[in-house]
C-alpha cells in the first residue's frame, strides 16, 4: 500500500528590516521620508557664535555706554552722573593732548598705508625667479607679534641702538628717537606701516588679479607709459580696494596702542606727550582706583570718531562714482 507524504511550509513572516537600512516599498523602491525640523534647530546651530558674540562684543559695549555716564570706579559700582564724564573731558588737558595725538596718526599712517602696498603689490605681482621669497618677506612682519616687532625697532632706535651707532660712525651724532616727542610719534608711525604693508600688499594684489591685461595692452598701445597706465588704468581699477584699505587703515591707526605704548613706555613719552586716545583709556580705566566711568567715556568718544571716519570715506567714496 502507497504512502503519501505531505509536507507542511511554515508561513511566511516578513524579514525583519535592520534599523541602519531606509524602509522599502513593497515593489522595491525605498520609501523617502521626510522628518519634521523643529523650530530651534537653527538657533542650536547659531548658539556657539551669538554666545561668544554676545558675551564678548555686545555684553562689553553696552557695559561701556551705561558706565560712561556713572562714576563707577574699579571697586565701586558708581551712580549716575549724566553727562559728567563728557563735561570733564572738554576740560581735561591729556585728553585733548591724545585727540590730538590719534589724528596725527591717522593723518600720517592712512595715506602711507594706502599707496605703499599698491606699489609694493604691483612690484611682487610679476612672476620672476625668486618673488616667492620677497612675497614671503614682506608679508613676515604681519604675523609676527606686534611685541616683538615693538621691542626690536626700540633696540634700534635706542641712543645706544644700532641706528644711532651708524649716524655716529658717518660723524651725524645721535638723534633721539625716543627721547623727543615728535620724533617718537613718527617712530610709532613708521612701525606701524612697516607692520600694515604685508597685510595691505595682499588685499592689493587679489584686487591686481582682477584687472584685466587688455586694458594695459591697449593703453600700451597708445604709447601710454608704465606711470600713465598706473593712473589711467590700476589706479580706477582698484578704486574700490584702496577705499577699503584706507577705512580699515584709519580705524586701526585713530585706535593706536601697543606701537606707541610699547616705545614711549606707559607715561607716554616725555612729559606723557605722546599719548594715545586708547592709551589715555588704559591708564585711567585700570588699577584698584580706575576710574571705570570716565574711561568709558574717553572710549565712547573713540568709537563715535572712528564711526565718522569710516562714514567721511564712504561718503567721498560715493562722490567719487557720482
Amino acid at each position: 500500500m502507497a504512502t503519501s507524504t505531505v509536507f507542511r511550509t511554515r508561513p511566511s513572516h516578513p524579514a525583519r528590516r535592520s534599523p541602519w537600512r531606509p524602509a522599502r516599498h513593497p515593489a522595491g523602491r525605498p520609501v523617502n521620508r521626510v522628518r519634521r525640523q523643529l523650530p530651534i534647530s537653527p538657533w542650536l546651530f547659531a548658539a556657539p557664535g551669538l554666545l561668544v558674540t554676545g558675551a564678548f562684543i555686545l555684553y562689553p559695549f553696552t557695559s561701556t555706554v551705561i558706565n560712561a555716564f556713572t562714576d563707577r570706579r574699579t571697586l565701586i559700582p558708581g551712580r549716575f552722573v549724566g553727562l559728567a564724564n563728557f563735561r570733564e573731558l572738554l576740560h581735561d588737558d591729556m585728553f585733548w593732548t591724545g585727540l590730538r595725538n590719534s589724528a596725527l596718526y591717522v593723518l600720517g599712517v592712512v595715506p602711507a598705508l594706502v599707496i605703499l602696498p599698491l606699489l609694493l603689490a604691483l612690484l611682487v605681482q610679476k612672476n620672476i625667479p625668486g618673488i616667492t621669497f620677497f612675497r614671503s618677506a614682506f608679508y613676515t612682519p604681519v604675523v609676527a607679534s606686534i611685541v616683538v616687532v615693538g621691542l626690536i625697532w626700540v633696540w634700534l632706535l635706542d641712543e645706544r641702538g644700532l641706528v644711532n651707532s651708524l649716524l655716529e660712525t658717518v660723524g651725524v651724532g645721535k638723534v633721539g628717537f625716543l627721547s623727543d616727542q615728535w620724533l617718537l610719534l613718527l617712530s610709532a608711525m613708521a612701525v606701524t606701516v612697516w607692520k600694515g604693508l604685508g597685510y595691505y600688499m595682499i588685499i592689493y594684489l587679489a584686487a591686481l588679479a582682477n584687472v584685466p591685461r587688455e586694458l594695459h595692452e591697449a593703453a600700451s598701445v597708445d604709447g601710454a607709459g608704465a606711470v600713465r597706465r598706473f593712473l589711467t588704468v590700476t589706479v580706477p581699477a582698484v578704486r574700490s580696494t584702496m577705499v577699503l584699505v584706507a577705512a580699515l587703515s584709519s580705524v586701526a591707526a585713530f585706535k593706536v596702542f601697543s606701537e606707541v605704548y610699547l616705545m614711549a613706555g606707559p607715561s607716554g613719552g616725555p612729559a606723557g606727550e605722546d599719548t594715545t586716545l586708547v592709551m589715555l583709556v588704559q591708564r585711567t580705566g585700570t588699577g584698584l582706583t580706575g576710574r571705570v566711568g570716565y574711561a568709558s567715556a574717553i572710549s565712547l568718544v573713540v568709537f563715535v570718531v572712528t564711526v565718522v571716519l569710516m562714514l567721511l570715506v564712504l561718503r567721498a567714496d560715493r562722490r567719487e562714482d557720482s
